[in-house]
């Protein structure tokens, strides 16, 4: 399946699909049982510095606990992405560079969790945004992804200035595609006059390449990946198929994806991103 190898964050992945944080991702047995069962790169459940009870969707044993299953598969040449979370900056600074220490590959921000917005405001502005992942971008070396909310009201534009300018490579947007949308894989053409079509749309066409995207959603089979990727998608998260089937949900809409990349005369995925058209 070398039609989907990517490099992402300037990091070399052996597939543009990944787990979502989240979905087996929290405890090492469903870690390493991920990283046996795809060749993809393995996304950690966000983690905070001492651990959560509360609330669900972010309990976690902390981040010394990744950081020591981290030590354990990067030998092995397992891309790892870590996603943080925290109460404060200077935890979410400390988190960061904890992981940073333990060798992984990519360092996601999610800050876009009602928890941490309700805690830190990370995006009341721009330059809020700008204190918080500037402070961590100074602590690390790791390239950074930021996880934007869905609902987001800062200008994309000005969103992927800042990026540029501290730097951050990657931002995570949400594949929040319209239902009834009518799209000619083949011929990558979208029915109806030029528009956004979700939060990935939109930054890809902000960000012009400047920044890469990860899309968040709704990726269930190879064609739901091959059109996220047409519509300026990099790379492309699972986490409902991850839920409902296991492991095996990443190499069924890995090979789902190489398949349709060969069907339509693709030697790279690279080859379609952002290439989506209008009828």
């Amino acid at each position: 399946m070398e039609r989907t190898v990517i490099t992402l964050g300037g990091v070399l992945l052996n597939s543009s699909v990944m787990n979502a944080s989240g979905p087996h991702s929290a405890e090492r047995a469903e870690i390493l049982e991920l990283a046996n069962a795809h060749r993809g790169a393995v996304v950690f459940k966000s983690c905070n510095q001492f651990g959560l009870d509360a609330p669900d969707n972010l309990k976690n044993r902390g981040v010394e606990y990744f950081a020591d299953i981290a030590g354990d598969l990067v030998p092995r040449g397992k891309p790892i992405v870590a996603s943080v979370v925290g109460e404060t900056d200077d935890e979410i600074v400390r988190v960061a560079a904890t992981l940073d220490l333990a060798g992984v590959k990519l360092i996601e921000l999610n800050l876009a969790d009602d928890f941490v917005q309700k805690a830190v405001n990370p995006f009341a502005s721009l330059e809020r945004l700008r204190q918080i992942v500037g402070r961590v971008r100074g602590e690390v070396q790791t390239p950074l992804a930021l996880k934007l909310p869905p609902k987001l009201e800062l200008p994309p534009a000005e969103v992927v200035e800042l990026c540029r300018s501290l730097p951050l490579q990657v931002l995570l947007c949400a594949n929040d595609l319209p239902k009834d949308l009518e799209v000619d894989l083949k011929a990558a053409i979208a029915k109806g006059p030029e528009r956004a079509l979700s939060q990935v749309h939109t930054y890809r066409r902000a960000a012009m390449g400047a920044v890469e995207i990860v899309a968040v959603g709704g990726i269930n089979s190879g064609r739901d990946a091959y059109l996220a990727h047409l519509t300026g998608a990099n790379a492309v998260q699972v986490g409902s198929a991850l839920i409902k089937e296991g492991a095996g949900a990443l190499t069924r809409i890995d090979t789902e994806l190489d398949d349709l990349l060969g069907e339509y005369g693709h030697a790279s995925v690279n080859e379609i991103v952002g290439s989506l058209r209008f009828s």
